[in-house]
């Protein structure tokens, strides 16, 4: 039987409004015995919160502002998130960074709000769980001027090239791997990447309800991913590395609970 933990979820998303404990169980009952809930935005951070209160040692919470959400944020919300990630089973600030490629809200924007959660991660003493696309020199230069003070980071849903995961690696980064290298048409080169990821450094997330696994042998109508097929990520990342997936779970799980102080 897997032990596994899925370190960056959507709970709270409108999909699972109707099934969410069913999602859960299956989860559980395919080996997912934990899951850290990503906080998108000042509600979406509150509805993480009380899920991981409804089901300790099931459940955790992350607490921040996407970058898509940028333009939302205000220096008011920084002491809302500070008092939410203070709570029972908040493990982490984010999910926070740089997304260039969407442009939801400006740069300038995401900037902001960027740096504000960061800073908030170092007063707080709280690992990071960070956002990244088509931003990367921006994302690591406002990145280095906290990296000191952060007791922890992960680059969430890694999906760039050898430049950058060798940048994230040399800040110390931990790096969480999505459905994303079960695409053959945009994922194929993370089959060799993985490879470079540390084993200590390296955490399985499905992401869902988003980026479903191309390869299932049988997908769901709806198209809607969930936690349930994080083995299946794990044994493709297993494949990749050329490593049993027994041992590949039980240090991808040892990684996770390490970096966000899980139960065990």
């Amino acid at each position: 039987m897997l032990d596994l933990v899925d370190i960056g979820v959507n709970l709270t998303h409108e999909s699972f409004d109707d099934d969410r404990d069913e999602v859960i169980a299956r989860a559980q009952a395919a080996g997912v015995r934990r899951m850290v809930v990503t906080g998108s935005t000042v509600v979406q951070s509150r509805r993480a919160a009380r899920l991981a209160l409804e089901r300790p040692g099931e459940l955790y919470a992350t607490t921040g502002i996407h970058p898509h959400h940028a333009r939302e944020f205000g220096a008011a919300d920084i002491p809302i998130l500070a008092d939410i990630a203070q709570g029972p089973g908040v493990v982490a600030v984010g999910e926070c960074g740089l997304d260039y490629f969407r442009n939801y809200s400006t740069p300038a924007e995401q900037e902001r709000a960027y740096a504000a959660q960061l800073e908030l991660a170092v007063e707080l003493e709280l690992p990071v769980f960070l956002h990244q696309r088509d931003a990367h020199e921006r994302f690591i230069a406002i990145l280095k001027d906290y990296r000191d003070g952060l007791v922890r980071a992960v680059a969430h849903c890694f999906t760039g090239e050898r430049k950058e995961l060798y940048s994230y690696l040399d800040m110390d980064l931990y790096i969480g791997i999505t459905g994303w290298i079960c695409d053959e048409r945009r994922g194929r080169h993370l089959e060799a990447l993985v490879r470079d990821i540390p084993l200590e450094r390296l955490m399985l997330e499905t992401d869902a309800p988003y980026l479903l696994p191309r390869d299932l042998p049988e997908k769901p109508a709806t198209r809607r991913n969930e936690p349930v097929h994080l083995p299946h990520i794990l044994r493709k990342v297993a494949h990749s590395r050329g490593i049993g997936v027994e041992a590949l779970a039980q240090a991808t799980t040892l990684a996770a609970t390490e970096f966000f102080e899980l139960d065990d």
